[in-house]
């Protein structure tokens, strides 16, 4: 088995580390010149985006070549998943990949522009019951897409819409980087874009942000902040997964 993740602070390397086999980093695979895959069964772990899967994911999809008879998709999310399972099985189909199971996870929801990360870290998500029943479901070979109601299905398309037409929505333009930052450049090797350079006094940023902040909850200073933030000592690492293992996964 081959499982394809993308992580930002740990948490859909957590769960692809539990489903077992190969594991695969997106932003390391984009890096390669490998872009064809074959297994019995093949895997996809990522966060939900937009109620969608994030860009980073949509290039790896349209640029790869999978080839299994079982293939599953796994999407974490901490709030709402609205339509992001079916937007993206069908956005997969588009591309040749046929998905056979695809459900969410209900997790820490580390988006810092909406939700205080020390209020997520106490609330009850049945996080390793939930992800129990994937593995299970999986390892039998279950046939099932989570299903999406009409409602679900709009707050996917115009959430997307707002993405599309609004482009400095969600950019780097929104971070700021204290005088405390010591250069350390854990910034730079978390960076899945490869977005992000030592220049001077502090990082700088070079405007293809993924925006999934990793440069900020995993900054050892909490140097890093966005310009409207209301508790900028909350931040998140997933607790079954080393920075370390972070920074291998978006090759730093």
């Amino acid at each position: 088995m081959k499982v394809f993740y993308f992580t930002a602070t740990g948490n859909c390397l957590d769960v692809a580390k539990r489903f077992g086999g190969e594991l695969f980093s997106i932003p390391k695979v984009l890096k390669s010149n490998q872009l064809h895959f074959e297994d019995e069964k093949i895997g996809l772990v990522f966060p939900c985006y937009g109620f969608a899967a994030p860009k980073i994911v949509r290039e790896f999809v349209e640029k790869i070549t999978l080839e299994s008879p079982y293939i599953f998709v796994i999407m974490t999310y901490g709030n709402k998943l609205a339509g992001g399972v079916n937007w993206f099985v069908r956005f997969a189909e588009e591309n040749n990949i046929n998905v056979q199971y695809a459900d969410g996870l209900l997790m820490v929801d580390n988006y810092l522009p909406l939700f205080n990360i020390d209020k997520q870290k106490m609330k009850k998500k049945n996080i390793e019951e939930n992800l129990c029943r994937l593995l299970s479901d999986v390892n039998q070979g279950k046939l099932y897409i989570r299903r999406e109601t009409l409602s679900d299905s709009l707050l996917t398309k115009v959430i997307q819409y707002l993405y599309k037409v609004n482009p400095n929505f969600n950019t780097d333009k929104d971070f700021e980087i204290g005088t405390n930052c010591n250069r350390c450049g854990t910034c730079v090797k978390v960076c899945p874009r490869d977005n992000i350079k030592l220049d001077g006094l502090k990082p700088v940023y070079g405007g293809n942000c993924e925006f999934c902040l990793a440069c900020i909850n995993l900054c050892p200073q909490k140097a890093i902040r966005l310009k409207k933030e209301s508790n900028p000592n909350a931040r998140f690492i997933n607790e079954n997964v080393t920075l370390k293992e972070i920074i291998k996964a978006n090759g730093g």
